[in-house]
């Protein structure tokens, strides 16, 4: 990997390389070798291997249930045959460079690699995405044998389509927006003592996430004229500039409806110790999606799954996960609506989408509801801010990002 890779989660290099829809790609040991090596030089125990590999699983899961065909090779040759290839490059002195360096020493590690391989074979056999084991000995029949496999694999999809499972979910265990006290406040005095202590030791805890290579990821939905912009704003103004960055999410375009819907989220995942920051998420997803119809039942119901995964792989990366939904009444948003229309400088903040947003609140308030219940982790917890009250709602976030980051670290040294 490159060193932009290793500033990166494991599979982040391969979700930025994933062909579009329609597109096809070919990758040449793929995401499973260099776990193969790291597995080989650091004498992996086959319970350790398992376990890493978890996240190719998953990984590979959520491509063939996006409607991705997914076909695996594995080309054998036997130790001898290997030798025999590694003693003709040699002799040849315009491929010999492939026979030298680390390549030669696979070659030594030919035994060791052997059990791994097989472990990961095994491991990684699945209904959805099976290997395909070929023998090589023959260049001419392993070729035919490869043609013959992805045309058999492309025939049967066209013909009958992949078998993607569908994802029930549970009853709502929790009702997370009830109890939410919205009358909390501060005064202007007590905002402004306390606003400049807080953003100071923010800075401080950047200064130790970016010496330590520990990425943040702080995330932000909540109501239309919620208070998100406002909240981003005093989070970041003592920051420094280089080590973080706000990113405003819109409906995917261009590209990013050719992918998976969390591609443009694995595109965007900050360098380890630096900050991200997103205003709204990978959320949307089941959220207006699921209300606007933008998304089929079965898709955004399968997304509860999807994003618990998808984080917990950056909680496992050593990121720290923050999310918030700044919760305001219909009444206070109707306030802020009126004044946004009156007001010049505002107006480009409100829009006709928005107002017709407003006329569903029952029904993002139940999408709401379901999102925590079933999103908040002991990895990546949700923090609902009461935001009627716009200077309690932007300290609530300093403070929170600061206990959040201060736990981090005190975990991580124990």
């Amino acid at each position: 990997p490159t060193r932009e890779e290793k500033l990166h989660p494991y599979l982040w290099r391969f979700w930025n390389k994933l062909p579009g829809y329609g597109d096809i790609a070919f990758f040449n040991h793929s995401w499973y070798w260099p776990l193969i090596l790291e597995a080989q030089k650091e004498g992996w125990s086959s319970s350790k291997i398992r376990s890493e590999l978890e996240e190719i699983l998953t990984f590979e899961r959520h491509l063939i249930e996006d409607g991705n065909l997914l076909i695996k090779f594995f080309l054998h040759i036997p130790k001898k045959e290997q030798k025999k290839r590694f003693e003709k490059l040699e002799k040849d002195p315009d491929f010999q460079w492939r026979a030298k360096g680390k390549n030669k020493e696979l070659l030594k590690a030919y035994d060791d690699l052997y059990k791994i391989i097989n472990i990961v074979l095994q491991e990684t056999y699945t209904d959805i995405a099976p290997w395909n084991i070929i023998p090589a000995m023959d260049e001419r029949y392993c070729i035919a044998e490869a043609g013959n496999i992805l045309l058999s694999k492309w025939d049967n999809t066209l013909k009958n389509g992949l078998s993607i499972p569908t994802y029930p979910i549970a009853p709502r265990q929790t009702d997370p927006l009830k109890e939410v006290d919205l009358s909390q406040s501060v005064s202007r005095e007590q905002y402004e003592e306390i606003l400049p202590k807080l953003q100071k030791e923010l800075r401080r805890l950047q200064s130790i996430c970016f010496k330590e290579r520990i990425p943040v990821v702080i995330m932000f939905e909540g109501w239309d004229a919620g208070g998100k912009g406002g909240a981003i704003k005093r989070l970041v103004n003592e920051l420094d500039p280089r080590g973080y960055e706000v990113i405003p999410i819109g409906a995917p375009q261009g590209e990013e409806k050719k992918h998976h819907h969390l591609w443009r989220f694995w595109k965007a995942l900050p360098k380890a110790g630096h900050f991200t920051i997103y205003d709204r998420s990978w959320y949307g997803r089941v959220l207006v999606e699921r209300i606007e119809g933008f998304a089929q039942p079965k898709d955004w119901m399968r997304g509860y799954s999807e994003i618990n995964e998808f984080e917990l792989q950056l909680a496992k990366w050593g990121a720290v996960i923050i999310k918030f939904w700044l919760h305001i009444s219909p009444e206070e948003q109707l306030k802020r609506f009126e004044e946004r229309q009156s007001n010049p400088f505002k107006q480009w903040k409100i829009t006709e989408e928005d107002w017709r947003n407003r006329s569903k609140w029952k029904d993002y308030e139940e999408a709401v509801s379901d999102m925590i219940d079933r999103t908040s982790t002991v990895y990546a917890p949700w923090t609902i801010v009461e935001g009627n009250d716009k200077l309690f709602a932007r300290l609530k976030v300093l403070a929170t990002v600061i206990k959040s980051i201060k736990k981090f670290l005190k975990n991580k040294k124990t």
